[in-house]
């Protein structure tokens, strides 16, 4: 086989893998439409990580509906992470600009940008390493998940895998964690923290009296009337 052969082949080929590997997404997405995910690829690196250092550990994880899940938490996320969440879809192409900009300015990566879809996009199938193949593949996840879902499903999702400490997930598991309680009892205050320790859980799990993360609840209980959710 010449070289040219040999190439073209391979071209073929890497292409053949692409799409299979987009097929699998899209048959996981169609299934997650009304089955649970039981775990996330970041809940099933987090867990491979913790076992490398004790054979016997185990994330704190609990499924929970919807509807189990107090409104303050959904406002309060909503409010923190993505306020246009109901009306965009999947991108917010003016908060990703306005990231843009602040990461310029700082000449380091200080603010994301992502929305709860792209945060769910990456959670669930992606690896935590930066690269632009991966946040390609993020944006074509993104794509399926609001294709495909209802706002409420997405956001039932997200609120069910996201990280809240070392092999804390889901909004149940946090609020046991943190406040002793259901995640439908959650108050305002609880739900306003548990949202500002989002963007760095095990950080804010290890520092609970940092400054930011009191400035951060107050600003988040302060807009958690304004938003919107599904």
């Amino acid at each position: 086989m010449s070289f040219k052969g040999f190439l073209w082949r391979a071209v073929l080929t890497l292409i053949l893998l692409v799409v299979l590997y987009q097929l699998w997404i899209f048959i996981h997405i169609c299934w997650w439409i009304d089955h649970n995910p039981s775990r996330s690829a970041f809940m099933k690196s987090t867990l491979a990580e913790m076992q490398a250092i004790d054979p016997d550990a185990t994330l704190k994880h609990k499924w929970v509906e919807y509807k189990r899940i107090s409104p303050n938490l959904k406002r309060a996320l909503i409010a923190a992470e993505d306020t246009k969440f109901i009306d965009h879809e999947g991108f917010d192409w003016e908060g990703i600009q306005k990231a843009y900009e602040k990461n310029l300015k700082k000449g380091k990566i200080v603010a994301g940008g992502s929305t709860i879809s792209q945060q769910l996009a990456k959670n669930l199938f992606l690896s935590t390493k930066r690269t632009p193949w991966r946040k390609l593949e993020e944006a074509v996840i993104t794509f399926m998940l609001e294709q495909m879902m209802s706002k409420r499903r997405i956001f039932e999702i997200y609120l069910n895998i996201i990280e809240w400490g070392n092999g804390i997930f889901g909004a149940e598991a946090a609020a046991r964690h943190y406040y002793g309680t259901s995640a439908a009892n959650l108050s305002q205050y609880q739900a306003a923290r548990l949202a500002a320790m989002v963007p760095k859980p095990k950080f804010y799990q290890k520092n609970p009296g940092a400054r930011g993360l009191a400035k951060r609840t107050g600003t988040i209980q302060a807009r958690m009337h304004l938003v919107q959710v599904p």
